[in-house]
């Protein structure tokens, strides 16, 4: 057994494989790009001796990869590895504003931190169990997704249907906030508003006109009202637009907004309010449509549990890891709303996900992949 001692890791290599992955552009929007990352993912699990199984991507996204340990039976419970290979950014913008490079302790690149990195050390950590002929207490079964940064609508039915055969859930989204991982996320939900008023001229006639613009107005200040940080509701409205010119009242405009919920019970009642909104001008009409899209989760016993064992073997290898509650969504608010024990955050250590200063800490790399690698190796 590998000891906390004996690091397999070494940071030049595990870098050098992280840009080969970072150099294949995979932004959610473009299936082929991001299947092309597939391939090399596919390629290099089994190299290593991984079983491999592909899904077809479906509705305009690319397909997902299934790595799962030698050992193990179909139906014997298992840890599951989550991440993804979808970024935010552009094909392109490796070439333009966010070349690979690396400065000091910190290296440069579109996904980088967000997630590459983690995906890469887990799944190395995964490579280095199978290549030494170990074999862990549970199979380790390592999910790569296509489509998270858009909300996992074709994913979410293969991540809940591992997680429903899994002891544990290790997910391997960058590290916050100087190292910490995640123990409890908020939920989210997306809303649509498109309100239709009537048009007419607005010097001319303006009291024949219902004003669409001035129902939203009125809209946006109750939504936005809902925010209570005591509660941990958020609703923030963040992209509007309507009507046609100056002159002309508006008969017709929309929002789209954005809740953050810390868990059900609280999230049911406000998603309800949310959709239940009446105008204020009788003759306008509303039209609310969305709904949770990511239950939140928050930390239980068995996730206390699982990040104090955690926390231990990060103190065997050196460090100290500490937590927090995010109001970020994930795929692990999935897994964790299962009741099924998840740690989240357990990849890279960096900072600027989703911008084009996205970096991570290089010193970072075998701490991490250590961590993942004790984790697999102990938990029972």
């Amino acid at each position: 057994m590998s000891h906390a001692n004996t690091p397999p890791f070494v940071a030049e290599a595990l870098l050098e494989e992280i840009r080969a992955w970072v150099e294949v552009e995979s932004p959610t929007t473009d299936a082929a790009a991001v299947d092309r990352m597939m391939d090399k993912a596919a390629a290099h699990a089994e190299a290593a001796g991984g079983r491999i199984t592909r899904i077809p991507g479906r509705d305009g996204y690319g397909g997902h990869l299934l790595v799962t340990s030698p050992w193990g039976e179909e139906d014997e419970p298992g840890i599951l590895v989550l991440s993804h290979l979808d970024t935010v950014h552009a094909v392109g913008t490796l070439g333009g504003p966010l070349p690979f490079r690396v400065e000091g302790d910190s290296a440069f690149g579109p996904g980088i931190c967000d997630m590459k990195g983690g995906a890469l050390i887990a799944l190395a950590a995964l490579r280095h169990l199978i290549r030494s002929g170990q074999r862990t207490p549970l199979p380790v079964r390592h999910l790569f997704v296509s489509d998270e940064e858009v909300g996992s609508h074709t994913s979410r039915e293969y991540i809940e249907r591992e997680a429903r055969r899994a002891r544990y859930v290790l997910v391997t989204e960058p590290a916050r906030e100087g190292g910490r991982i995640v123990t409890a996320r908020k939920g989210t939900a997306r809303f649509d508003l498109k309100i239709r008023g009537q048009a007419a001229h607005s010097g001319a006639r303006h009291e024949d006109g219902r004003s669409a613009v001035k129902e939203l107005a009125r809209q946006i200040l109750d939504l936005e009202a809902m925010t209570d940080y005591a509660t941990g509701v958020t609703v923030n409205v963040g992209h509007i637009g309507g009507g046609t010119r100056a002159n002309v009242v508006a008969d017709y405009a929309w929002a789209e907004i954005d809740m953050r919920v810390p868990n059900q019970e609280i999230g049911n009642p406000a998603i309800e309010r949310v959709l239940a909104v009446k105008p204020y001008d009788p003759d306008v009409t509303l039209e609310m449509t969305g709904g949770l899209n990511r239950p939140g989760y928050e930390k239980g016993d068995a996730i206390a549990r699982l990040f104090e064992h955690a926390r231990g073997l990060a103190a065997e290898i050196g460090f100290d890891l500490q937590d927090l509650k995010t109001g970020g969504g994930s795929d692990g608010n999935f897994t964790a709303a299962l009741g099924v024990p998840t740690l989240d955050g357990l990849g890279v250590d960096g900072k600027g996900g989703h911008t084009h200063y996205e970096q991570i800490y290089v010193s970072s790399l075998v701490p991490r992949a250590r961590l993942l690698l004790r984790l697999m190796e102990t938990l029972a």
